[in-house]
């Protein structure tokens, strides 16, 4: 999880609001950084936190959460997530899903430090993940969470709900 996803909460509430279902899966990291509280809030919805226990005790997979989704949307997607897509580690329940979804309409917002995002290993594992059919958006230039200014913040909520349009329409023209 990237210090960026505060601002997922507020886009969740924007896909709620324009009457978009929404399954909030997080990462260990993530839910020290935002309460899954959060999301719980502006979505209506139990949030999906461990590939071993599910909210409420409804079985429910990878596959199934996948399979439910028209679009996948991760924001933040940190160096990690990007890493662990673009070299098929499950190690889990955000890159498991994301490992099975190379053929699903998704999107990656990255958000990382210029210097992580600078890295040559990164920026090979985000020509991996664009080749995989992988969606991105950002990072923007700007303030960071270091207090530096460079590349690496998060796009706005409002330009990844963009984005996420763009997707959803080219995907039920395919249809």
């Amino acid at each position: 999880g990237g210090v960026a996803a505060y601002k997922v909460v507020d886009l969740a509430s924007k896909l709620t609001a324009i009457g978009a279902g929404v399954k909030t899966v997080m990462t260990e990291n993530a839910c020290r950084l935002v309460g899954p509280k959060s999301f719980e809030a502006v979505t209506s919805s139990a949030v999906f936190t461990s590939l071993w226990e599910t909210p409420g005790g409804h079985e429910i997979s990878h596959t199934a959460l996948l399979d439910w989704a028209d679009i996948v949307v991760v924001a933040p997607a940190t160096a990690n997530i990007i890493g662990k897509i673009a070299n098929g580690i499950c190690d889990d329940l955000l890159s498991t899903v994301l490992c099975a979804c190379w053929a699903k309409p998704a999107l990656l917002a990255a958000a990382m430090n210029s210097n992580m995002w600078n890295n040559p290993a990164v920026q090979r594992n985000v020509t991996v993940v664009k080749e995989m059919g992988f969606e991105l958006i950002g990072p923007e230039e700007g303030r960071l969470a270091c207090g530096a200014e460079g590349i690496g913040r998060m796009s706005e909520p409002e330009d990844i709900l963009e984005a996420i349009e763009k997707i959803a329409s080219k995907a039920k023209r395919k249809k």
